[in-house]
């Protein structure tokens, strides 16, 4: 059986939770962190783009790699792929709302629309863990609609065959991310097996976190958007939810010199130009939550990447040196 020391995970997003970001949160402290979703058939065609989104990094073996798909055989062999490659854990999207993920009919669909079969998506999840010795999760939402909650029963077969730790978003599918996550419908997912469960959705502090574990009884919670600008909350959280005393916040000199090292890494990892461009939503979220000035926060946002740098730490409240 997995165990989390912290029970705290980063999510997967896609677009955010890269190597750089991962590597970052990581170095703060998680029970695990996530990649983004893998399309199957995008990564055995060798699509550009996708291969990088299963680089390891720094946290290895504190690495899950998020697979995604509607075909058994290339799941499975995507699956040995990334367990050759080094992968730790193998986890099973079956919660993605995105249009472009569930809008194809039948077994055509992936992600959540994957609840909606419950047989097809059942011989996904066994074709996974008949083709790795790596553990395998699942990741899906309460249901499609509040017609079909049919989350403890998909859990209890997927436990059945093999899953080792399943993930609860507390939204159906037809919410996206509207509304308010209900983590007591989690509750039923517990009872329904015996892997450990993780409750997620709108976990943005340790309040939030302590909510979520009360009202579902789940094992840990997943943190998504909450850490967006703030690569240190999920050990923050963890932190709080076992009793010792919180991580340093960074903030002034040290919160500029975390953005450049973030900014850095990511221009290494996607080059120059792609980086530059990746990077500006990160940069964003990160002088939102500082309070940057609309002006300064313009101009980071359109340097170049060279000249980011020297900005960065003006706009998290450093003068600049005469």
């Amino acid at each position: 059986m997995l165990t989390l020391t912290p029970p705290v995970l980063l999510a997967p997003m896609a677009g955010i939770t890269d190597l750089p970001f991962r590597d970052l949160v990581s170095a703060f402290g998680a029970g695990r962190v996530v990649s983004e979703m893998i399309a199957s058939r995008e990564m055995l065609s060798a699509r550009p783009g996708v291969r990088e989104k299963a680089e390891l990094g720094l946290a290895a073996a504190n690495t899950a790699v998020q697979i995604a798909g509607c075909e058994a055989g290339p799941m499975a062999e995507v699956a040995r792929r990334l367990e050759g490659e080094g992968a730790r854990i193998i986890d099973i999207n079956m919660g993605c709302p995105a249009k472009k993920v569930t809008r194809a009919r039948g077994a055509g669909a992936a992600g959540s629309a994957l609840m909606r079969t419950p047989d097809h998506a059942l011989r996904l999840v066994e074709a996974v863990v008949g083709a790795v010795d790596v553990p395998v999760t699942l990741k899906m939402r309460l249901g499609w609609d509040e017609g079909t909650l049919n989350a403890p029963q998909i859990a209890a077969r997927a436990e059945a065959a093999g899953v080792a730790m399943i993930t609860v978003h507390g939204r159906t599918r037809c919410q996206f991310y509207e509304g308010r996550a209900d983590w007591a419908a989690i509750r039923a997912v517990k009872e329904a097996v015996r892997v450990p469960v993780i409750a997620n959705g709108d976990i943005v502090d340790a309040a939030s976190a302590r909510r979520a574990l009360a009202l579902s009884g789940a094992d840990g919670v997943m943190i998504g958007r909450g850490a967006r600008g703030r690569p240190w909350l999920l050990a923050e959280v963890g932190t709080a939810l076992s009793g010792r005393p919180a991580p340093e916040v960074p903030r002034g000199a040290a919160l500029a010199d975390l953005v450049a090292g973030h900014h850095a890494a990511m221009l290494s990892f996607y080059g120059s130009d792609l980086g530059g461009r990746v990077a500006r939503k990160h940069l964003g979220w990160y002088m939102d939550r500082s309070g940057t000035p609309a002006a300064l926060r313009r101009a980071v946002l359109t340097a170049p990447p060279r000249e980011v740098a020297r900005l960065l730490p003006e706009a998290f409240g450093m003068r600049q040196a005469a």
